[in-house]
């Protein structure tokens, strides 16, 4: 039973139609996977302060967590945040075997190994550095968030009391480095504010899509998809860290460039050099500034040319082709699951019939499983 199926792709893509805020003013849509995305680029800013401070972390548990904090998440749907908590502390027994049974019965093939590591999990008390780091950076996102709508619901009542609970819930976490860097809003905060703008891009930008998916969003599938790949192969956690992050990164240069969509590239020749390029100059020149020194070598690595595979230099070894093909499959499933709800267009369903061709005739992961793995899924 491979643990990347496209049953648990389906469950981490309806997390695009769990809507946050959704009782106050939001001058955009806020989307629960849109937030898990945030969530898990600002894990790995606060993953690396700590290395730079000395403290060394597993990255492999970070990873994990992230997604199965994810899942915990996706099962039991759009709840208030207040109510979430509460009755994961005071009904813990009760709501984990109830997420287990929803796990199994939306997963069926869920993989044996990392569905134990899972229920793991969710009954410890997950008070690890990585578990620490985790739920910071969920906190973090969910400022970044409420200081995006703050100015629209400032005469809301009880928003000061909002407020005041996401600071003592960022509170608890001050120990760790990253985050007093990130509340004085210096460059990790300008980081991972310039990651957050993803969520203002949309993909498909030029046809009806629902849900209406973001470049950020994108971003999480394919590093999610990836990272299951990973656990099939049995993977190092080096090879697994690097294809997680690139692939949640690989899109990031478009917050500097804007998407150029893959017909146009074609079309023009030598237009994909030149968008290269001066992606790459963009990076060296905005991105880089606001990173760590010590980080910036690898941070390149994996955004320079995250489609390529490499056996093993400096920073070991990626699997861009699969990287690749996941970024395929993400694609596929918001042309096709749009078309299953019923909202398509002839630019959409030429963009999954091109989609569908290519995934067919890749190599390595198996594409095809996947594809007509989503076809059997009652959508």
């Amino acid at each position: 039973m491979p643990a990347l199926n496209a049953d648990i792709m389906y469950l981490f893509f309806e997390s695009a139609n769990m809507h946050r805020w959704n009782d106050h003013i939001r001058p955009l849509d806020l989307t629960e996977l849109d937030k898990q995305a945030h969530k898990a680029a600002i894990a790995w800013v606060l993953g690396k302060t700590e290395e730079s401070a000395g403290n060394p972390v597993s990255w492999r548990k970070i990873i994990e967590h992230t997604i199965f904090s994810f899942i915990q998440r996706s099962v039991l749907t759009d709840l208030k945040p207040q109510v979430f908590y509460k009755i994961t502390q005071e009904k813990s027994e009760e709501v984990n075997a109830f997420i287990m049974s929803e796990i199994r019965r939306a997963v069926p093939d869920f993989d044996p190994e990392l569905l134990s590591r899972f229920e793991a999990f969710l009954r410890s008390d997950q008070s690890s550095l990585e578990d620490d780091i985790v739920r910071a950076a969920h906190y973090l996102a969910t400022r970044w968030e409420f200081d995006l709508i703050y100015e629209s619901n400032r005469s809301l009542y009880g928003i000061g009391q909002t407020r005041k609970e996401i600071s003592q819930q960022i509170g608890q976490f001050i120990h760790l480095k990253g985050v007093s860097e990130i509340l004085a809003e210096g460059h990790p905060y300008d980081f991972i504010d310039l990651v957050g703008q993803l969520r203002f891009q949309q993909r498909w930008a030029r046809t009806p899509r629902i849900p209406r998916t973001t470049v950020l969003g994108h971003s999480l599938m394919v590093a999610d998809a990836m990272y299951l790949a990973d656990v099939d192969a049995k993977e190092d956690d080096r090879t697994a860290y690097n294809d997680f992050y690139t692939a949640l990164f690989h899109d990031l240069p478009e917050v500097l460039t804007k998407d150029v969509i893959s017909p146009i590239k074609a079309s023009i020749g030598g237009l994909e050099g030149i968008l290269q390029d001066y992606e790459h100059e963009q990076i060296d020149n905005v991105i880089m500034p606001l990173l760590n020194p010590d980080w910036r070598d690898e941070f390149r690595f994996m955004v320079y040319d995250p489609f390529h595979d490499d056996d093993g230099g400096r920073f070991g070894r990626r699997k861009g082709y699969d990287i690749k093909t996941c970024d395929l499959f993400a694609a596929y499933m918001e042309a096709m699951i749009s078309r299953s709800y019923g909202v398509t267009s002839n630019s959409l369903s030429q963009g999954e019939a091109q989609l569908r061709e290519k995934l067919m005739g890749r190599k390595g992961l198996d594409a095809k499983a996947l594809v007509e793995g989503l076809g059997r899924i009652r959508i």
